[in-house]
């Protein structure tokens, strides 16, 4: 039986991969924080063959026992200060989590001497910024607009670096946008959706949001952790673009969900514009070519964006009704 070590496990994609590795007959083990949280209790309540332990990013000596005790033929580091937002009121934070996070863990594997122990970093589409070319695909220069970004890049090119000097196997996904029923609601898209429902449950009238411009490749959280599973199973480890390249704006993800919901097209009606939401520096388009992943991987995106927002609307309006 394989061992799969996940760091923030409790988070969207944690979810979607859990579900993704138990099918296949992993023993999974995830790292949280505190083991006793709600939110631990929660993801325990779903998973209940999952094994939670205490770790912390920002911690080596917590993450070398960990790493120890658990023998782990395969580490998922989803663990981070995910929210770009977040990273602008707390970037030192962001930098030791999301950055040096991944150092420490690949530090780890190295004075364990676990060679044999395959490696995944959750690299972010954020890296590419102010893209110098458009679709972005793993040679494209990276330009980051937020400490989120910077910090990732700094996790990737550690990655890289313990791969080429060490001899490790690790690779780095750069995914694109990617949303589902686990997003947690302070994103954009989570906010969107349940925020809508509110309004066609009569529970609410109006909500706020930021610019509605900003262009992104949005796909299925399930879809890309089926792509982090097969990066670990590559003969060879490299890093690969995750994407289905089709960009579409915030407003065109707001008008789809209302639509869902048969709410009409009118924006005004519902929406109010809030700057407080808009962030410092904006990455106003990112798109991916996930050319690499279908030919050497054979993966490719199955969900479309109408679905995508179809399930995200679902979840939350059983969610409500529940209420």
């Amino acid at each position: 039986m394989q061992t799969a070590l996940i760091t923030g496990i409790t988070g969207q994609d944690g979810h979607h991969l859990t579900s993704f590795l138990a099918e296949k007959g992993y023993q999974i083990v995830g790292t949280v924080s505190d083991v006793n949280s709600s939110r631990a209790n929660e993801f325990r309540s779903l998973y209940p063959d999952v094994k939670l332990v205490r770790g912390d990013l920002t911690g080596f000596e917590s993450l070398l026992r960990t790493i120890e005790e658990t023998k782990p033929d395969e580490i998922y580091n989803l663990g981070a200060v995910s929210l770009v937002s977040l990273s602008f009121s707390e970037p030192e934070m962001t930098a030791n989590s999301t950055g040096l996070g991944t150092l420490r863990i690949l530090q780890a594997l190295r004075v364990l001497g676990a060679n044999e122990t395959r490696f995944y970093q959750a690299s972010s589409s954020e890296m590419f910024g102010l893209a110098q070319e458009t679709p972005q695909n793993e040679l494209t220069l990276f330009h980051p607009r937020s400490p989120y970004a910077v910090a990732k890049i700094f996790a990737h090119y550690t990655t890289q670096n313990y791969r080429e000097a060490y001899g490790l196997f690790a690779c780095s996904g750069i995914l694109f946008n990617h949303e589902g029923e686990f997003r947690r609601h302070e994103f954009v898209t989570r906010k969107i959706t349940s925020n809508l429902v509110k309004i066609k449950l009569g529970k609410v009238n109006r909500f706020s949001l930021g610019t509605l411009t900003p262009q992104r490749d949005w796909g299925y959280a399930g879809d890309y952790v089926e792509a982090m599973w097969l990066m670990l199973q590559n003969s060879e480890p490299e890093d690969f673009v995750i994407a289905t390249g089709v960009a579409h704006s915030v407003r065109d993800f707001l008008l789809q969900s209302m639509k869902t919901l048969d709410l009409g097209q009118d924006i005004e009606k519902y929406v109010d514009f809030d700057k407080s939401l808009t962030r410092p520096t904006e990455v106003e388009t990112l798109v991916g070519d996930a050319s690499k992943a279908r030919e050497k991987l054979g993966w490719q995106p199955r969900t479309s964006f109408e679905k995508l927002i179809e399930i995200m609307i679902e979840n939350d309006l059983k969610i409500e009704s529940a209420k």
